[in-house]
């Protein structure tokens, strides 16, 4: 049977929820511990980069992430209306994606939730159509990204919209979006920081458009979407069930493809050949015939 809250504690966590909305900031997910400490669970709550996965957290990490209030010893079974009291998200209940999403944009705001901020030029939120069935997710914008406000618009763009077109589709079908919404300095990887400050508002997004189909960009997209550390070569070939926290129960969640990066395909054209099987095994899930097959 599972135990009570601690008053204390539940205040705290409330307090801590509270905190994290005024980011922006609404999904969250608990960690679990060893199977052998299964029965002295403690309760972490934090932000999530993305896929709830479970890892491993010390008593001394979750005293430290609670910034010293008390940490009360509870079973993993918890009461599952602890966040009943903590205001929505600002797009829940809100049916028409482009609403949806123009309110997530508003909640985003000036950002200036982590240091990127500092060096940007405009924030790249996203684009394409609202009610994609396929979503492609990115690293971070580059220069012309930085400059224009818009995803995948430089050589690394213009790659991706041939490679959209290869599919038998427009970029205007898709939805193109990043794990970070700001520019990282000399276009560098995301810091873990930054990516899991700015990841819950992608993950609304997602969990806005619906999209059937989710293809990460890259080693660092897939990492981030996936919570694990895999090389490439481990990563693309299969398929993974994703779906962010508090998505609409309705919503089975979306298939989860990983390919490689546009930039690096320009750096490696080789490698061309292997994202192409990629994108065909997502158009195979999708139905899709291609323009060079629909002509024969």
């Amino acid at each position: 049977m599972a135990r009570t809250l601690d008053p204390e504690l539940r205040r705290a966590l409330a307090e801590r929820v509270r905190y994290y909305h005024e980011l922006g900031i609404y999904d969250f997910y608990r960690r679990e511990l060893e199977p052998s400490r299964l029965m002295e669970t403690e309760l972490a709550v934090e932000s999530t980069p993305a896929f709830v996965a479970s890892t491993y957290l010390p008593q001394s990490e979750l005293r430290e992430e609670m910034s010293a209030r008390k940490s009360a010893v509870v079973t993993n079974a918890i009461e599952d209306n602890i966040f009943e009291i903590l205001t929505p998200k600002p797009e829940h209940g809100v049916s028409d994606p482009v609403a949806a999403l123009k309110l997530i944009r508003e909640d985003l705001g000036d950002c200036t939730r982590c240091k990127l901020h500092k060096g940007r030029t405009k924030i790249v939120f996203g684009i394409g159509n609202p009610r994609a069935e396929l979503m492609f997710v990115g690293e971070g914008p580059g220069a012309d990204e930085d400059a224009q406000g818009e995803p995948f618009v430089g050589r690394a763009g213009q790659l991706l919209n041939n490679m959209i077109k290869a599919m038998g589709l427009r970029r205007e079908d898709v939805y193109i979006a990043n794990i970070v919404k700001c520019r990282p300095p000399g276009n560098r990887q995301p810091e873990r920081d930054e990516a899991e400050t700015c990841s819950p508002f992608l993950m609304r997004q997602i969990s806005v458009i619906k999209p059937k189909v989710l293809v990460a960009l890259g080693a660092t997209a897939a990492k981030n979407l996936l919570a694990m550390n895999a090389p490439m070569t481990e990563l693309r070939g299969r398929w993974y069930d994703f779906k962010p926290v508090g998505s609409d129960r309705s919503w089975p969640g979306a298939r989860l493809a990983v390919t490689y990066h546009p930039a690096f395909l320009l750096r490696d054209p080789r490698q061309k050949g292997e994202a192409w099987k990629d994108l065909q095994m997502v158009m195979k899930y999708l139905g899709i015939v291609s323009p060079k097959k629909a002509a024969e």
